[in-house]
């Protein structure tokens, strides 16, 4: 959820689903908070906004309330999702997945981002490491959630671009 709206208790929210009826009143859904635990939350009512949807829950009723849930991640029960075409997944069932390059395991997948390129970032972490890769299917080989894996061919140099700087690097950036 992106920020609380109005002053009853509104919020507003991007959506990631293709499906504009998708959400409707007295559906139940579940915040996920940053440290992984979750509610569940029931939408009062809702309408479209500039290209996103303000939703009004039960029992949030105050700015004060509202601004609790910014950033937290609604999640729709699984047993009300939709199915997806083949290849597609859904970002919850990404999450956990061993991201493989060719045979080399590179990390899992902690997070997904939006609104970067046409293709949402997989952020893969491996100990201290964090990758953002995208999730393109030029770079897929195979999607496996049963396995929990991801294993994809990835262009040379892309990881790269999030390594840390070296110490001749640092060097040359101060001369500049």
């Amino acid at each position: 959820m992106l920020k609380a709206w109005g002053r009853r208790g509104e919020v507003i929210t991007e959506s990631h689903t293709d499906v504009e009826s998708r959400f409707s009143a007295n559906m139940q859904l579940w915040a996920l908070a940053k440290d992984g635990s979750r509610r569940p939350v029931l939408i009062e009512s809702l309408w479209p906004h500039k290209g996103c949807l303000v939703l009004k829950f039960a029992g949030i009723d105050s700015i004060s309330d509202a601004e609790k849930l910014r950033g937290q991640e609604l999640q729709v029960p699984s047993e009300q999702r939709g199915q997806v075409e083949a290849g597609w997944a859904f970002v919850s069932d990404l999450i956990g997945c061993a991201v493989w390059d060719g045979e080399r395991e590179l990390g899992k997948v902690s997070d997904v981002r939006f609104g970067a390129g046409e293709a949402p970032l997989l952020v893969v972490k491996a100990g201290r490491l964090e990758y953002e890769i995208p999730y393109a299917e030029a770079y897929m080989q195979k999607l496996d959630l049963s396995e929990k894996q991801i294993r994809m061919r990835l262009p040379e140099g892309l990881l790269e671009v999030n390594a840390p700087l070296t110490a001749e690097e640092k060097r040359q950036q101060r001369k500049v």
